[in-house]
């Protein structure tokens, strides 16, 4: 599925639950070292998926230790991203010299809990989703709310800082599987350009709704 919305430059991997025997690290079980087993479970799935990932790219796969607000800690000149939700794991990853802004989020393809979308949705947001088709089945407040996942996971890795659900306003194109998000807050300086638009795509299959956010490098323009 991650495959079918990110540039064929980024390497992905992906499992439909957690198979018994999956190696880890100390370095990384450390983090969920009290949290429950279903947690540590996709924890440890998402790492293994992520370091088949990296064998595809050609970079030795190393632990993944959690870093600043829970980010990934990649290897050195990599830039990637995991997801994981109920029934579906997945990571992807890229040379920062292809790639320099990747975020990737998986949500069940159902409504988002009653009240949710007043905390992560602007007016002009609210309105555009009740103008979307219903009848293609898609969970559109939920699509919302995993394309702002996946503009955080782009966004925090070039600046260190946090980015609001209401600091990015989305424009979702339905017939083009594809969202782009227009950053409210002075958006970070990239090859010498200010970012203030991030892009991304989208695909829903057997109840798992995918977000990616891939922006290349001006190398891999």
């Amino acid at each position: 599925m991650l495959a079918d919305i990110l540039p064929p430059k980024v390497a992905v991997r992906e499992l439909r639950g957690d198979p018994p025997g999956v190696p880890h690290h100390p370095q990384e079980t450390v983090h969920v070292a009290s949290a429950l087993p279903q947690r540590r479970a996709e924890f440890i799935t998402g790492r293994h998926c992520a370091r088949q990932a990296l064998r595809v790219l050609g970079v030795q796969p190393v632990p993944i230790p959690k870093g600043d607000r829970g980010a990934p800690v990649w290897p050195a000149g990599v830039t990637g991203s995991i997801t994981h939700c109920a029934g579906y794991r997945g990571a992807a990853v890229a040379l920062r010299s292809d790639v320099l802004a990747l975020g990737v989020d998986a949500e069940p393809n159902e409504p988002l809990p009653e009240g949710v979308l007043r905390t992560i949705g602007l007016p002009s947001e609210h309105a555009m989703l009740s103008a979307l088709p219903a009848h293609r089945g898609i969970a559109w407040d939920r699509l919302l709310f995993s394309a702002k996942e996946s503009v955080y996971k782009a966004w925090f890795p070039l600046t260190g800082e946090w980015l609001d659900f209401l600091e990015a306003e989305l424009t979702i194109d339905a017939d083009a599987h594809g969202f782009s998000a227009r950053l409210l807050v002075r958006g970070p300086v990239v090859d010498g350009v200010r970012w203030s638009t991030l892009r991304g795509r989208f695909t829903v299959r057997d109840g798992i709704l995918l977000t990616a956010v891939a922006e290349p490098s001006v190398s891999g323009r």
